[in-house]
């Protein structure tokens, strides 16, 4: 019998020439442009985007700095093992205090005003990127709650009895969790979360939040790991501005889970990078929730579910109303009038963009009217109603000050849910009907995680759980597999069985 010749050597992709394919998919090809050609060298990476084709280009030293933060990570979590309850506790004690401390916060109110004062002169947003009093105080709240949650990373979940033997089933830690997220500060108190479960975590922020982030692990952060007595690699900083970087990270397939927040496009692109690597993903990217005015919607508790859900843009923000149309000539009018009530609150106009089919209901002086609109770049005229079609209930709207939503009537509240399952992101959903039978079908038929019956801003790790959220996960990507679409440090870990022999004879 003929030898079967060893398989080659794998090598080593060190140059790219213009119009060379690329196989990804098992049957599909992209081709290298010029640009990435010329811009490619020894040592770079190079990571397929699957769902796109898109070539992602990963620098050597991007490559180098998120493979380092990994593996600090991953030493910090061995030796996290060996570190009690007690010092972990004690480091969220130090983190909340030093962030309270004026002193110690007065380093990262500096760093963050020159990041908000960057941000605005390029015309980006600013509304989750500024830290205010109110989220200084939240992230203090966060880190004191983490300190005061039971320590669960060795728990007993089952125990199974047998004929001289037993069997437990016990919460163990899952390892090295890997975090993208958006300009947000307060992100660094909900995601250190999995360190009360004995997990590790590498972050990488956006530029515009990236000297805030990098105050907060100086000023913060690593003195409170070093007073505790934890692992410098605990909690760790990959220090890039660069996309490339986070698809470094994701890619890399020492990862137990990777999490990420931010837009939509941006946060589907890096999970799919994860996924390609073989890592869990939890993503937390387009938002936006549905109300739906039943038949017997009260007019009352309509108004208020709008106005409330439109505090502030944030994913479980109002972005889609459906009304009835029996209700229609009635209830359209009133949500103009919420959602202007909505911006004026904010200080600001709003827009409301209506399909043919609710435009038929708006009052002919709402057409022609005009409304001053906040944006990143500056405030402008533009009307307070516009059309839109039907197929674009879906798209999520990133306003800054301004409210900003879109309206459809529909012939019934069966019609709506399959809008809101074809087109919605799968997110929330909120309910205004009296009829217990009608809610009923609704939460049976809506393909939605969170489901309500007013305003849809409950949708919170923090305000729902009382819990610091990693995120929250719609089901665009599909439903998750034994558990719920708040992802919080607590509910990061594996399960470990452990068996015990009463009976030195047991055998099968």
């Amino acid at each position: 019998m003929a030898n079967t010749p060893a398989p080659a050597p794998a090598g080593r992709l060190t140059e790219l020439t213009a119009g060379q394919p690329i196989v990804y998919g098992g049957d599909r090809v992209a081709t290298v442009s010029p640009e990435l050609a010329g811009a490619f060298h020894a040592g770079d990476r190079l990571v397929v985007d699957p769902s796109s084709g898109a070539l992602l280009h990963v620098p050597a030293a991007e490559h180098e700095l998120a493979e380092s933060a990994v593996t600090r990570a991953l030493t910090a979590f061995a030796e996290l093992s060996r570190c009690t309850d007690d010092q972990i506790t004690a480091f969220f004690e130090a983190f909340a205090e030093r962030l309270e401390d004026d002193a110690a916060f007065g380093p990262i109110a500096a760093a963050n005003g020159r990041d908000v004062e960057a941000a605005r002169e390029r015309g980006r947003s600013t509304t989750r990127l500024e830290l205010t009093g109110r989220m200084r105080a939240d992230m203090v709240d966060g880190l004191r709650s983490w300190a005061t949650t039971a320590a669960r990373r060795d728990e007993s979940v089952r125990t199974l009895h047998h004929d001289g033997w037993e069997l437990e089933a016990r919460r163990a830690p899952l390892g090295v969790v890997g975090f993208v997220f958006e300009g947000r500060p307060n992100v660094f108190a909900d995601a250190a979360g999995v360190v009360r479960t004995g997990n590790t975590v590498v972050f990488r922020i956006g530029s515009d939040a990236l000297g805030t982030a990098r105050a907060i692990v100086a000023h913060a952060l690593d003195p409170a790991l070093a007073a505790a007595g934890l692992p410098a690699g605990t909690v760790t900083l990959v220090e890039s501005s660069a996309h490339a970087a986070g698809w470094a990270l994701f890619a890399d397939g020492r990862l137990s889970l990777a999490v990420a927040r931010g837009s939509g496009p941006a946060v589907a692109q890096l999970g799919a990078v994860a996924r390609t690597a073989g890592v869990a993903v939890s993503l937390h990217g387009t938002g936006g929730a549905w109300i739906v005015a039943a038949p017997d919607a009260g007019t009352d508790r309509f108004r208020h579910a709008v106005v409330h859900s439109l505090d502030r843009k944030v994913c479980n923000t109002l972005n889609t109303c459906c009304i009835t149309a029996d209700r229609a000539a009635e209830l359209v009018p009133v949500f103009l009038d919420a959602v202007e009530a909505a911006g004026e609150r904010r200080g600001h106009g709003a827009r409301v963009h209506a399909t043919d089919a609710a435009l038929a209901h708006v009052p002919a002086a709402r057409r022609v009217q005009e409304s001053s609109v906040d944006r990143a770049d500056g405030v402008h005229r533009e009307p307070f109603v516009d059309e839109i079609g039907v197929d674009q209930l879906g798209h999520e709207w990133e306003w800054e000050g301004s409210p900003e939503v879109t309206l459809h009537v529909v012939d019934s509240v069966d019609d709506a849910v399959t809008l809101h399952n074809r087109l919605s992101p799968h997110f929330v959903a909120s309910l205004i009907s009296a009829d217990p039978a009608v809610h009923a079908a609704f939460f049976d038929t809506i393909d939605a995680p969170f489901v309500g019956d007013g305003m849809t801003r409950w949708v919170d790790g923090q305000y729902a759980l009382e819990t610091p959220e990693l995120g929250l996960s719609n089901w665009e990507g599909g439903r998750m597999l034994g558990r719920g679409g708040i992802l919080s440090g607590d509910s990061v870990f594996t399960v470990r069985y452990r068996a015990t022999v009463h009976d030195p004879e047991l055998h099968r």
